[in-house]
């Protein structure tokens, strides 16, 4: 994950003394830095007759790149110099933002910040800007948390802009909820999705060596605890796809991956690709999930650029008055596993022998969340939760032993009820967290639908 970069420019009335303005634009700067933000920074701007001072920070702006617009007011500004300052970047999201006076002498001074944005926020509101309107409250802690918060979504807006999604086939068991409109995606969301087909799978298979077939069945022994032991070839089928997924991967330089699961590598290759999948999380740092699911896999890299880890997904089995008890029946990343990876080697149906993976899971505060797209409009629905270890339970069809699958029960402060009104499919994606004020940042950013589950 890069570090978040922001362009920053403050602005304050020509007549104000300028150390007051020059001070708090420097506080607010300094303090976005230690939180790890980028600047690429101009002397602040005040109303000059001529406007030299907007060209001026117009010219060092545009010296460079940033994901969005920091327009810090530090005092009362005539709207005209803000606009002529920050029109040329409109293309950018901003963040307007207005500081607060300080006390001195028993007594509080104001250089009439609020007057200044307050001035500004429906003017670019009605010049069509997209921004944050931010102020910081008279006697209270500045708000530099919130503002990183948005930065943070505006880098995952951009990011978004450049994504490419790995995608191994196309529509796995004809699944409606999985299909996604390609003009929409790239025009709103800006990820793309590559597809392929499994035949360049299968022809890596063959190619790959003997020696790294070994160290890759090497890795899954020392590594991994088994409930029992595989038949043979179970550990090398694994293995097999795993590689071929990661040169794929590597070759096409995917951000995230999804692949054809049920009528892909089970139905062709004979085997549940779940140990290949975990090996694969245990080697790259990747957002995926299975069944050809794209806007399951377009909201994991969503949640992983504005949060800056990859998240999992879990699907619903059952529902309570208060909980949803979610699970996966094939795999989930080592990052979200309570202790070691576990795997049982299993079959499903007429499937042949996988390994399975029955590790445990973290539990604790986690935020669910799905995109869903309808008519070119996309919705995010999020909801958060507290993650438990469920009790014991089954899925009908494994083979005796039945596996207990990879699995939380996820506990609502409302009516499950209410979550369960607007569910946008059977996979939602799984980050530990409240990370509920970053998807709402991003979905003002994009201008979608936030929807969130109360």
């Amino acid at each position: 994950m890069r570090k978040i970069k922001a362009g920053f420019v403050g602005f304050g009335e020509v007549n104000t003394p300028p150390e007051f303005i020059v001070t708090r634009c420097r506080t607010a700067a300094d303090e976005l830095k230690k939180r790890g933000v980028e600047l690429l920074e101009t002397p602040p701007v005040s109303d000059d007759p001529e406007g030299k001072n907007a060209a001026r920070a117009v010219r060092d702006l545009s010296a460079g790149d940033f994901d969005a617009l920091v327009v810090c007011v530090a005092g009362w500004i005539p709207t005209w110099a803000v606009i002529k300052t920050i029109e040329p970047f409109k293309q950018k999201p901003m963040l307007l933002w207005g500081l607060s006076g300080w006390r001195a002498d028993g007594h509080f001074v104001t250089t009439a910040d609020q007057a200044g944005t307050t001035a500004l926020r429906k003017p670019m509101e009605d010049m069509g800007f997209t921004f944050k309107y931010l102020v910081n409250f008279k006697d209270s802690a500045p708000r530099y948390d919130e503002a990183v918060s948005f930065l943070a979504a505006c880098r995952a807006s951009a990011m978004m802009k450049e994504a490419k999604i790995g995608m191994a086939g196309y529509r796995d068991m004809r699944l409606y909820g999985t299909l996604y409109d390609g003009s929409a995606l790239k025009s709103v969301i800006g990820a793309e999705i590559e597809h392929f087909d499994l035949l360049e799978i299968r022809d890596l298979m063959e190619k790959l060596s003997d020696s790294d077939i070994a160290s890759g069945a090497e890795h899954i022994r020392r590594e991994w605890d088994f409930i029992k032991a595989p038949q043979e070839g179970t550990v090398e089928n694994s293995v097999k796809v795993a590689l071929a997924f990661m040169e794929k991967i590597r070759e096409r330089n995917y951000d995230a991956f999804s692949f054809c699961d049920v009528d892909g590598v089970k139905k062709l290759l004979k085997f549940a690709p779940a140990g290949s999948m975990t090996l694969l999380h245990d080697k790259m740092d990747i957002p995926t999930v299975p069944e050809n699911d794209s806007c399951g896999a377009v909201t994991e890299l969503i949640v992983k650029y504005l949060t800056g880890k990859s998240p999992a997904y879990l699907e619903f089995y059952e529902f309570t008055e208060k909980s949803a008890l979610m699970g996966v029946p094939d795999y989930v990343p080592s990052s979200i596993v309570d202790g070691k990876v576990t795997v049982m080697p299993n079959a499903f149906g007429s499937f042949g022998e996988g390994l399975l993976n029955v590790s445990k899971l973290k539990t604790g505060k986690v935020t669910l969340a799905r995109l869903a797209c309808a008519d070119g409009a996309f919705t995010i629905h999020a909801a958060l939760g507290e993650a438990k270890t469920p009790e014991k339970w089954e899925e009908a069809g494994w083979t005796p032993p039945a596996p207990q699958l990879p699995s939380l029960e996820v506990f609502f402060d409302f009516p499950a009820e209410n979550f369960v009104q607007d569910v946008m499919g059977q996979h939602y994606i799984l980050s530990y967290g409240d990370n509920r004020a970053l998807l709402r940042e991003f979905c003002m950013v994009k201008g979608i639908r936030y929807l969130e589950a109360k």
